[in-house]
């Protein structure tokens, strides 16, 4: 095969893997399945996750846990408590030893279940958010 043949047949390989998706941290969801789930989490984490943060704390080493936990008391009052933890890598596993913690909590009386829902998204995302601040802020 001569070199020019060979240049076109890998064009479209180089092509392909100079346009392969970014990396993404490793986001384990330990919540209650009532108020998040997994994709959600990762989600809230994938718009958190800038070039900085990537480039201060890689993908490689570093991962998130997040904990959303609550649900209603008698008076129909819905409770939620939302962590984000920022944990170290060793291989592709998380090592519970937290380097970031941040913590927000919210109320939303006579609530539905999907409004109770919403207000954990949102606490996650403060949580995820102060995180992060901290994180670029150091």
């Amino acid at each position: 095969m001569t070199p020019i043949r060979l240049s076109v047949a890998l064009l479209p390989l180089i092509a392909a893997s100079a346009q392969a998706a970014p990396p993404i941290y490793t986001v384990l969801d330990n919540s209650s399945p009532a108020l998040m789930d997994q994709a959600t989490a990762e989600g809230l984490w994938k718009q958190q996750a800038s070039a900085k943060l990537m480039r201060l704390y890689p993908v490689k080493k570093w991962g998130f846990v997040t904990e959303v936990e609550g649900g209603f008391d008698d008076a129909k009052v819905c409770i939620v408590t939302a962590r984000a933890m920022m944990l170290p890598r060793s291989g592709k596993t998380l090592v519970y030893r937290p380097a970031k913690t941040a913590t927000a909590f919210g109320t939303h009386p006579s609530a539905s279940p999907q409004q109770c829902k919403t207000l954990a998204k949102a606490k996650l995302g403060e949580a995820i958010e102060a995180v992060s601040s901290a994180l670029l802020a150091g």
